[in-house]
């Protein structure tokens, strides 16, 4: 069976199956994410199969509007660009994963030029082992340089905007969490900057993302919640959790061997 092109499913998704996703996610008032416009090898299945690229398909079928997040988005020409635009899409980048997939590289700079709403994810431990958004930060500002040979693309303002107000408006949470703001959900970490690789600091939001990682994070505050307080957590054992998680991880590998 050939795999979907776009969920990762072991099924293939027929257009209505998409048109049925779609309509759920409509009818329950919730965000529609999905895969598309990923891999090069998608590209040209679906230019193959649809005569289209991956989102005119979507747009097509009606998938793409202002309730849609679109992950990865590598392979957009300018009228994909432009439909994304249009429909008031959003677009996830996860740039470490899509380094080890070695999917490519998004078009960040020219996506965010055209106002398109464009946030920061880490994507799975499958292929982002760290999940650490400080590192992605730091590699989505280098790539981006090293790929367009510009060092003054994507400053590091804007991708610590990335990775909160953006990826706030992405996911559609943008008036409720991203940002400190009064009425917004007490969303806040503290991060401890007495550390050699943090001194002298010059440039608060340089030193985020080119010299910060989430071992820095000393305090956690969800929705007003001390969550973690001089780097302990305190919502769950974590020696528990880490056995728990080492079990299953024997049976997993015992299973495949």
């Amino acid at each position: 069976i050939t795999p979907c092109l776009f969920c990762h499913s072991p099924y293939t998704c027929s257009e209505q199956t998409l048109k049925t996703a779609k309509a759920l996610t409509n009818k329950s008032g919730v965000l529609f994410q999905i895969h598309a416009a990923e891999t090069k090898v998608e590209l040209a299945e679906i230019q193959k199969r649809h005569q289209s690229t991956p989102i005119q398909y979507l747009d097509r079928l009606g998938i793409i509007d202002d309730h849609t997040l679109l992950v990865h988005a590598i392979y957009l020409d300018e009228t994909d660009m432009e439909c994304v635009k249009r429909r008031s899409a959003k677009i996830s980048v996860t740039t470490e994963s899509e380094m080890k997939l070695a999917s490519g590289v998004a078009r960040i700079p020219e996506l965010i030029k055209r106002g398109i709403t464009v946030g920061l994810g880490t994507d799975g431990c499958a292929s982002n082992n760290d999940l650490d958004l400080f590192q992605e930060m730091g590699m989505t500002a280098k790539l981006q340089k090293v790929q367009t040979g510009d060092p003054t693309l994507m400053d590091a303002r804007a991708v610590v905007a990335m990775a909160t107000i953006e990826g706030a408006g992405a996911i559609g949470l943008g008036s409720l969490i991203g940002s400190i703001e009064k009425g917004k959900r007490a969303d806040i970490i503290i991060i401890d900057t007495c550390k050699p690789h943090l001194t002298p600091m010059y440039h608060p939001y340089s030193h985020l993302v080119y010299a910060a990682s989430g071992s820095d994070v000393n305090d956690v505050i969800i929705d007003g919640k001390i969550v973690m307080k001089d780097r302990e957590l305190k919502t769950i054992d974590v020696q528990e959790v880490m056995e728990a998680v080492n079990r299953v991880g024997a049976m997993i590998h015992k299973s495949a061997i």
